[in-house]
């Protein structure tokens, strides 16, 4: 029935997106409205936009001769958001219109939209409308999505919009949706979905093709074993499966939700049975995926020390591109909060007017005021996450603008921000992240310990620090290794940098022996991977009290990034990042924090954080870590893959999947299948690889699907990553990821996976 509703909108001149039918918001965004486009403060432009039929693409006037309109879809929006949010209103627009502005932000490096409507109430109506509509695409599921996609296909390919089909209309749908057949077959198809030989498809013979289409063989495989029951699948076959494929430890409860749950027909329901159709459905749901579902909520325990965790962390949070002259952004902090980064770095300088600035110093890079940086982050801080946030200072202001960011500091961030240790004693270990929920920590120079906040006869002055590690270093290579500068420090700063207070590292046993738990050293990639190398045991010791941040070396001026999974794997927290560049380090980076509830924050492994602990990922020796496991991967298919190159119309993907193991050096390793000629909408492989691991607890599991060349390097189709701990077994739908990590809406893997102990 759902597929029957779906293809009605084939017959109608508009697609409504499912649970929209009617909707006052959607058809106000149908018939659209004028809006003013802002480029400058002089280049204010009224343009006519509308959300076209598709009720995927939004449709504007354009006054340039060769396109006199231009589109975008929706797909490629990341947020809507209300008043002068943006940069360019900002500077652009007075404050007096702040209600009439919105601004459109796209995925990507595409710019921004700034707009600005008539009156207040007309520029909410436009906001909450595409909220609403981006909302209801976002939580269709994945068989929606899946019919929806299809069916967008079909509509483009009905050139002259008469609702049928002809044979070169079914042609060019077959290239748009990523299969390339020959004429011979495509005739076939036709013919035998043609049965009123009117040399066009329509109504009946289209739905015939639709299903002839998303058939999937492997689907009826699967279900014909298990369905012992008239055809169907009973509760107890489900549990069958359930134990003996899926190795889930169900009860007969689980089968009989799971189909009260999926199950489309209700007669079936009814009888407590699962047809094929509500098969497929529980498949593409949570409970199929991949993923384990109870991993996706915060499901860790989250009052451990501070330490214990690994921390989400980016690394020169302000650039949007390159370090040398690429723009610093405000925009560039809410996008990394907004993917539950915890820890951000603001690089500070003296600024004009008095007024300090953040940019990469001794570089061509644009600048943006410190009070800005603060303001937006405050705002979007803790809409993914409630965890705290960690503001990693790099200082390199004089006392006067020091004391401005202290003052900023303490009004924007208000009570949100951390100014004293928790608790009424002096402090000897860290608070956890339960306990520092909705708050913001200042990492940066100290000019004394925590002790003073309890000695009531302490008072302190501006005096001299060296300067952040990572500053000096930079300044080294300026200056042909010259002796690292030192620079004054405001009371203020001073006194609001608690349990992050930054010192130069001087070796594990002078930590040990003269650091208190929160002072915490940065170290640069190349010293870190030679700790990491050399002395791992007392690295992973080192981090069981205390905080370390790596960054990348200086010379990645094209932004690039290092392997985080070496420096995890000596339990190091702030691993920071590039997060701009979209990176197989920053898909691993992805995949490390998707679990537990995307907040940022994940529980290191016992290992880890005992003292007793003598692990070592290089050498293995034997302990509660070597928990050796095969892990048997079967890729079995491809599911509506995307083309690549879209602007070639004949342009089809021959796609091949790579499976890689990321963890310690004993366990990575990487298995690819053939590649498949011109089949990116059903691609099947059925190809069956093995792993050994040995310590599970710090492997992940990433799969790549590329486009396969043998003249050039393979283009990446997409990709999908997570930690080992997290991997359901049993026949599981994966799904895909673009380069920048945005979900592919409609595309995905079928695998089977078996996690078990090695003999």
């Amino acid at each position: 029935k759902a597929r029957r509703n779906s293809l009605e909108n084939l017959k109608s001149s508009v697609f409504t997106p499912a649970g929209l039918e009617g909707d006052e918001d959607l058809q106000f965004l149908l018939d659209g409205g004028n809006l003013v486009k802002i480029r400058s403060s002089s280049w204010k432009k009224p343009r006519f936009y509308r959300l076209q039929d598709d009720c995927k693409t939004l449709w504007h006037e354009s006054k340039k001769t060769l396109r006199p309109s231009r589109t975008f879809t929706l797909d490629d929006i990341e947020s809507v958001r209300k008043g002068r949010q943006s940069e360019g209103l900002k500077k652009h627009t007075d404050a007096s219109v702040e209600e009439l502005c919105f601004s459109i932000f796209f995925k990507g490096s595409k710019k921004n939209l700034d707009l600005m409507a008539a009156s207040d109430v007309e520029a909410t109506r436009w906001v909450k409308a595409l909220d609403k509509v981006l909302n209801n695409m976002r939580n269709l599921s994945h068989q929606k999505k899946s019919e929806h996609w299809i069916i967008n296909c079909m509509r483009k390919a009905d050139k002259n919009a008469d609702n049928k089909m002809t044979l070169k209309e079914l042609k060019h749908f077959l290239r748009q949706i990523n299969v390339e057949v020959d004429d011979t077959y495509a005739e076939e198809i036709f013919k035998k979905c043609d049965t009123s030989n009117s040399d066009s498809l329509e109504d009946s013979e289209i739905k015939h093709f639709y299903d002839m289409l998303t058939h999937r063989e492997e689907i009826d495989v699967i279900y014909g074993q298990y369905s012992k029951t008239e055809g169907q699948m009973s509760a107890s076959d489900l549990l069958n499966f359930l134990l003996n494929e899926q190795r889930e430890q169900a009860t007969p409860e689980d089968a009989y939700k799971l189909i009260e749950k999926y199950e489309v027909d209700e007669i079936a329901k009814q009888k407590k049975r699962m047809t094929k159709d509500g098969f497929l459905m529980y498949l593409h749901h949570d409970d199929g995926s991949i993923l384990n579902p109870a991993h996706k909520p915060v499901y860790q325990d989250m009052s451990q020390p501070l330490n214990h965790y690994y921390i989400s962390s980016s690394h020169n949070t302000y650039l949007m591109e390159d370090q040398v002259k690429g723009p610093s952004s405000t925009e560039a902090y809410i996008r990394a909060l907004m993917k539950s980064c915890r820890c951000v770095e603001l690089d500070c300088w003296d600024g004009d007017n008095g007024e300090p600035v953040i940019y990469h110093g001794y570089t061509m890079t644009s600048k943006v005021l410190f009070r800005e940086v603060i303001q937006a982050i405050k705002d979007y801080a803790f809409k993914t996450s409630e965890y705290p946030v960690i503001l990693s200072l790099e200082n390199h202001c004089t006392l006067e603008q020091q004391k401005l960011m202290a003052h900023y500091l303490i009004s924007i961030l208000g009570e949100a921000l951390l100014s004293k240790p928790l608790g009424y004693t002096i402090p000897t270990n860290f608070p956890s992240p339960e306990e520092l929920k909705g708050k913001f920590l200042i990492k940066g120079k100290r000019l004394n310990k925590l002790d003073a906040f309890f000695n009531k006869n302490n008072t302190i002055e501006d005096d001299s620090v060296s300067e952040e590690d990572e500053a000096a270093d930079f300044k080294e290579n300026k200056q042909n290794g010259q002796k690292k500068s030192k620079i004054k420090l405001a009371k203020q700063l001073s006194d609001i940098v608690i349990y992050c207070k930054s010192v130069h590292f001087s070796g594990f046993e002078h930590a040990r022996d003269n650091q208190d738990f929160y002072e915490m050293s940065s170290f640069k990639e190349s010293k870190a991977f030679n700790l990491a190398d050399t002395s791992a045991t007392a690295f992973c010791h080192h981090n069981m009290d205390k905080l370390s941040r790596i960054y990348p070396a200086g010379s990645r001026t094209n932004s690039s990034n290092y392997n985080p999974v070496p420096m995890w794997n000596v339990g190091c927290q702030i691993v920071a990042l590039n997060f701009q560049t979209p990176s197989k380090e920053m898909h691993l980076n992805q995949g490390r924090f998707l679990p537990n509830g995307f907040c940022g924050y994940i529980l290191k492994p016992e290992f880890q954080r005992s003292l007793s602990s003598q692990f070592n990922p290089n050498t293995l020796t034997k302990g509660p870590w070597l928990k050796r496991k095969t892990f048997h991967v079967m890729v079995v298919s491809g599911q509506q893959l995307p083309k690549i190159n879209k602007e070639k119309h004949k342009s089809i993907v021959d796609p091949l999947v790579r499976v890689e193991v990321c963890g310690v050096p004993a366990d990575n390793a990487s298995k690819e299948t053939h590649y498949i000629d011109n089949n990116g909408f059903n691609p099947t492989w059925n190809e069956s690889f093995k792993f050994v691991i040995h310590v599970p607890e710090l492997a992940l599991v990433r799969f790549v699907v590329e486009d396969y060349d043998s003249t050039s390097q393979n283009d990446l189709i997409g990709h999908y990553c997570l930690p080992l701990t997290s991997v359901q077994n049993g026949y599981r739908h994966v799904p895909l990821l673009t380069k920048r990590g945005d979900v592919i809406c409609s595309a995905g893997l079928f695998v089977h996976l078996m996690l078990i102990d090695a003999k």
